[in-house]
């Protein structure tokens, strides 16, 4: 029986995580857990549902053990009950997946957020028991379907599958084909979560009810508005300041989306971004002056809209 208990509504932020510079850390590079707790609390602060550490954008696949599960204790604690945790609990295989699982939920997270096996192209029988294994530590899980970074298409059929399994109440789309959102629904019976920034408002419409977000990193309180406005369906309102989100949001799906939404977030200036860890370099110039324009595109639509109200 489904645990309804749970659900993974709101918007819940995929986070940045925090770097300073440290001779002796990977690649020069340290956990700035201050600054990520800051972060955080800055999240929760600005009206979003809770955090999601550990997620690609997290970078979680440049960190060592003891970094990884030290970013969820420290998510939890900053968040301090006002909102959920929700931990990257991606593995190369099961086993890898289900301790990282474990973990988190010794370590106070809410939920878990699960990839199919990462790097090796599974069949699906085989991710199906790669999640049947996760779900065997008790954690509501949050399936995510990223065909990019994966290889593993996690079609609508095999959503179906996977929503036999109690623990996984939603499933996370990152496919970029919003026609998805309504099969899911007409399939099974799990929440569809948009995955892709820059479909917000299109999955929202078709029937997504919860965001698993990226640029809200950079701007929560905007994401907030836009998401709780179609949910009330003040739709026409919610377009409006969408179209003036969009541009910089399509980097959410661009491969240097982490990068971006750094750079976006320190140029917004309400927290730190800072630098990536390897392999993850810097921008482009091409590339950085593109989420420079669009930044401060919305930025100042944004300060033009509070002085007019």
């Amino acid at each position: 029986m489904r645990d309804e208990s749970f659900n993974f509504r709101g918007v819940i932020v995929a986070t940045t995580l925090a770097f300073k510079e440290d001779p002796k850390a990977p690649a020069g590079l340290a956990v700035d857990y201050d600054r990520f707790a800051e972060h955080c609390d800055w999240l929760i602060r600005s009206g979003c549902r809770g955090v999601g550490p550990n997620g690609s954008l997290g970078e979680y696949s440049s960190l060592t053990e003891e970094e990884r599960r030290r970013v969820i204790q420290v998510a939890v604690e900053a968040v301090g009950g006002r909102g959920v945790v929700v931990a990257g609990a991606h593995g190369v295989g099961w086993h890898q997946a289900q301790m990282w699982a474990e973990w988190a939920g010794e370590d106070g997270a809410d939920a878990v957020l699960l990839l199919p096996p990462t790097i090796y192209r599974a069949s699906e029988a085989e991710v199906v028991e790669h999640f049947e294994r996760v779900a065997t530590v008790g954690m509501p899980i949050m399936a995510y379907n990223n065909p990019f970074d994966t290889k593993v298409d996690m079609v609508p059929t095999m959503v179906a599958r996977l929503a036999e399994i109690p623990q996984v109440l939603a499933v996370k789309e990152f496919s970029g084909d919003v026609r998805r959102v309504m099969e899911i629904r007409e399939l099974c019976d799990i929440d569809v979560i948009a995955g892709a920034d820059d479909l917000l408002f299109e999955s929202l419409v078709a029937g997504a009810v919860g965001w698993f977000a990226g640029y809200p990193n950079a701007f929560p309180k905007e994401s907030v508005e836009i998401y709780e406005l179609v949910l009330a369906g003040q739709v026409d309102a919610a377009r409006e300041l969408y179209q003036q989100l969009v541009p910089i949001l399509r980097w959410d799906s661009r491969t240097e989306f982490v990068q971006a939404i750094k750079l976006s977030v320190d140029l917004v200036g309400e927290s730190y971004g800072g630098p990536t860890r390897p392999p993850r370099g810097a921008l482009s110039a091409e590339n950085e002056a593109s989420v420079r324009h669009n930044t401060q595109r919305a930025l100042d639509f944004f300060s033009r809209r509070a002085t007019s109200h």
